[in-house]
């Protein structure tokens, strides 16, 4: 759909004679999401009409406790540190940010009074600052004011790369004016059409100053908030057992009236997902269960017990093979998998290229996943307007196998290829988990038949997607061969997603590898093509730089997906619970409620 196209409809809608929602549904029907739909309004003037989320509750408290099960258990609670969403969903029982999204891509207001709009006057007409009004009389847990001392704070926080923050990207390049003691300006360096990232959603958490400022820098790991947070949320911290069990109360000063329902949380950690997905959907111990990778037929059969549903959001979280750039078998300057290194044998495109050829994705699919994974050969999966037509998948051993023995990797005594004194032997890893397990076998029958020899590494998933800088298995430092995952899209526009890719987003010693691009690869181009996207507002533009940063990144070969995986949970009957596909899933627990 051309830009005047685009905007002959907008103006339809400012006018009244489209509504909204069929805007957002010709978007969607172009390949748009919905927020990013929503955000096109709001760049050309158009306010949204929906700052809500229903809520059934008609009082505070007396709901007893609701309990949630995540089987992979948080290991901290600071937001700013959460390079898994684990984390991320933890910290979110305590934390909130200005604004969050709904599953219908509204920006919904948490901390702020209202959503910025053109029509209000708080997003610039030239796209480079936001101008945010908070809301009054919020209080952080400790009884203390929440001003604009706090938001300014916290953008000095996450920016400072001596704080070494996964958001560190969203921060760094913008500046945060305090306007007065509840309203602060959010200044980009160029035009922004898509300026919901910082301060919004999972990425966007305020922190309270007076209790992080003493902890900046290299004090940042110090703080005793990092295990015990104080936040303004709907439910104040008692206790946390890292990777087991967080437990919080009512806050009865919450800003919001009525709210939360229940009169405490219980978040649960450890287990498997097939445990979880029993302890809700079989037995009804529990009343929510996350991130439920188990093979869809024991799903089906699990929820015919009547006791509870699986609940299947799109999204663009995919599961993929890291190939590592770089040798992490080897110290450089008194690093493993130093960004200055090369690994041996992935360094050679041959073997990266057979290695594609040699993952089944069509039998993960089927004999696995089912509904709850969709083969691809593609990074960035959604929305459609921005998944690529110039990809596609071939498993054929054949092939990998021409490809190799052209390259000069000739199979030895014992059936395993090598080049001069390098051997195709490879650690390959991934948290345990009975699909990956089987996805695991899968893809090291195909490469036996191949002539490489994989040996199946499983870490548990507290450890391999935990934040510990001194432990050697957390997937953040990757000091295997080749690693496999799911990474999440949790902001509804690509371009944070995309961003783990750039050059400056390169996990490492430096930065307590917190940083993002945990393969270590990039190139120029990519960069380059990066940076036009982040001032591009133009939708068929934008597609397009997001298509060809997708191909950029496949052609590269160190990125293998497997196939894109909804987001899939569990919840008991009489739960209510707005998930959205847009944000994480404790992004609105104050309007969680039971039924009688």
């Amino acid at each position: 759909m051309k830009a005047r196209k685009i905007r002959d409809l907008v103006e339809q809608v400012r006018e009244g004679t489209l509504p909204r929602r069929a805007f957002i549904e010709r978007m969607v029907g172009v390949g748009l999401t919905a927020p990013m739909a929503s955000m096109m309004l709001m760049h050309y003037g158009v306010a949204q009409t929906t700052n809500s989320v229903p809520y059934k509750g008609t009082k505070r408290g007396g709901g007893g406790t609701v309990k949630l099960l995540y089987w992979q258990g948080a290991v901290h609670l600071n937001p700013h540190f959460a390079g898994g969403t684990k984390e991320q969903e933890a910290t979110r029982v305590f934390y909130e940010p200005l604004c969050g999204w709904d599953a219908e891509g509204n920006l919904i207001p948490k901390l702020a009074t209202e959503v910025p709009s053109r029509e209000n006057g708080a997003v610039a007409a030239d796209g480079r600052s936001v101008t945010w009004k908070l809301k009054r009389g919020v209080k952080w847990h400790d009884g203390k004011d929440f001003t604009a001392d706090d938001v300014v704070f916290t953008w000095q926080y996450a920016a400072d790369p001596a704080t070494s923050t996964v958001t560190v990207a969203t921060y760094q390049d913008i500046k945060v004016e305090k306007i007065d003691s509840h309203t602060v300006r959010v200044v980009y360096p160029k035009p922004t059409p898509f300026w919901a990232e910082a301060f919004v959603g999972s990425i966007g958490m305020i922190l309270p100053k007076h209790v992080f400022e003493p902890f900046t820098g290299a004090k940042s790991r110090e703080n005793p908030a990092n295990v015990k947070p104080m936040g303004t949320g709907p439910y104040k911290f008692v206790d946390f057992k890292p990777g087991d069990m967080l437990r919080g109360d009512a806050n009865m000063e919450y800003h919001v009236a009525n709210q939360p329902f229940f009169d405490r949380i219980e978040v649960k950690g450890g287990g498997d997902a097939l445990s979880a997905a029993r302890a809700v959907l079989q037995t009804g111990e529990y009343d929510f269960a996350w991130n439920l990778q188990v093979e869809d037929e024991i799903l089906k059969r699990l929820e015919d017990s009547g006791k509870g549903k699986v609940q299947i959001l799109g999204g663009s979280d995919v599961e993929f093979i890291m190939l590592n750039v770089t040798d992490p078998w080897k110290e450089v300057d008194g690093e493993r998998g130093s960004v200055k290194s090369k690994h041996p044998a992935f360094s050679d495109k041959a073997v990266r290229d057979a290695m594609a050829l040699l993952v089944d994705r069509k039998s993960v699919q089927e004999f696995i996943y089912g509904r709850t994974g969709i083969a691809t050969p593609n990074f960035l999966n959604n929305p459609p307007r921005v998944r690529s037509p110039n990809t596609k998948y071939e498993f054929n051993v054949d092939k990998a196998n021409q490809i190799l023995e052209s390259a000069g990797w000739k199979k030895g005594g014992d059936g395993i290829r090598a080049k001069g004194d390098v051997k195709l032997k490879f650690v390959y890893q991934t948290s345990v988990s009975q699909p990956r397990q089987k996805t695991q076998a899968i893809v090291k029958d195909a490469c036996t038949k191949a002539g490489i020899d994989l040996e199946l590494k499983s870490v548990t998933a507290a450890v391999f997607f935990g934040s510990d800088a001194a432990n050697p298995d957390t997937y953040q430092k990757f000091w295997c061969d080749m690693q496999m995952f799911t990474t999440t899209m949790t902001q509804p526009d690509p371009q944070y997603f995309m961003e783990q890719y750039a050059s400056w987003q390169y996990a490492q010693k430096a930065n307590k590898w917190a940083s993002r691009n945990i393969s270590r690869w990039s190139s120029p181009e990519f960069d380059e093509t990066f940076k036009a996207v982040q001032g591009e507002g133009d939708p068929a533009k934008r597609a397009a730089l997001f298509i060809k940063l997708n191909d950029l990144v496949m052609a590269g070969g160190h990125i293998v997906p497997i196939v894109n995986r909804p987001r899939v949970k569990a919840t008991v009957n009489k739960l209510n619970a707005p998930l959205s596909g847009w944000d994480n899933d404790t992004w609105s627990l104050g309007h969680w409620s039971r039924d009688a």
